[in-house]
């Protein structure tokens, strides 16, 4: 008699990761890299058309670099920094009303689980258990009622640390065959439309969007930018 091994659906087990999706790093540093690539790429071609030197070409670029990326940087910052106030803020104002109208809030949160699908009285139940515990139930209420997690804030100084060397990184792409002696235009192009290209690309394994959609539609929008700026430089030295 033979004998058929046949997987237990108990016994196995299913693991996924997911991506950080509320972490204060990915945004500012995507942005700043695709902003440092674009603005100092078309700064620089910009001023390249007026047909100016190379020095004066390096110059810029530098000045470009580093006021972009404090400018980056400080605007990251107020911007998570003032989020942060408010979401703090409106947290204070829910601790407050657990505790001036606790019943109150406990049949809010029991119909916030209702409106989801929860039974009423599994709802009514559920919420009277998380609110026993006067340290979790105005987290429970954060997160239901304002959609934020308390423990899980984004930090000013981790999106403004990783807005400045982004950016800086970008902006140094099309500057860097000059710093190595080139003196033509040429090749600071090409090597900033491989990096837009590429950071389109890199965007999309963030988003699941098609990489080779994502780079190209970087690239055009890179070289849109560098065209008009070019045009200008040329107008205006001319």
């Amino acid at each position: 008699m033979s004998t058929e091994t046949v997987p237990s659906r108990t016994t196995g087990e299913h693991h996924h990761d997911h991506r950080d999706v509320t972490g204060g790093w990915v945004r500012p540093a995507v942005f700043g890299v695709t902003d440092g690539l674009v603005s100092n790429t078309a700064l620089i071609v910009g001023v390249a058309g007026a047909h100016v030197s190379a020095h004066n070409i390096v110059l810029t670029g530098l000045a470009g670099l580093a006021a972009g990326a404090f400018s980056m940087a400080t605007g990251e910052y107020v911007s998570v920094a003032s989020q942060e106030e408010l979401t703090r803020a409106e947290i204070e104002i829910e601790k407050a009303e657990i505790a001036r109208v606790p019943a109150a809030e406990e049949a809010e949160l029991a119909a916030i689980y209702v409106q989801r699908g929860v039974e009423p009285a599994l709802a009514k139940e559920v919420a009277r258990q998380l609110s026993v515990d006067p340290e979790q139930v105005w987290r429970v209420h954060a997160r239901e009622e304002l959609g934020v997690d308390p423990d899980d804030l984004p930090s000013p100084w981790l999106a403004a640390g990783s807005s400045f060397v982004a950016f800086a990184l970008g902006a140094l792409v099309p500057l860097l065959p000059y710093l190595l002696g080139a003196t033509t235009l040429p090749v600071s192009v090409v090597l900033a439309a491989l990096a837009l290209f590429a950071a389109g690309a890199l965007v999309s394994r963030f988003t699941t969007r098609n990489w080779l959609y994502a780079g190209t539609r970087q690239l055009a929008l890179g070289g849109v930018a560098a065209g008009l700026t070019y045009a200008i430089g040329s107008a205006v030295g001319a």
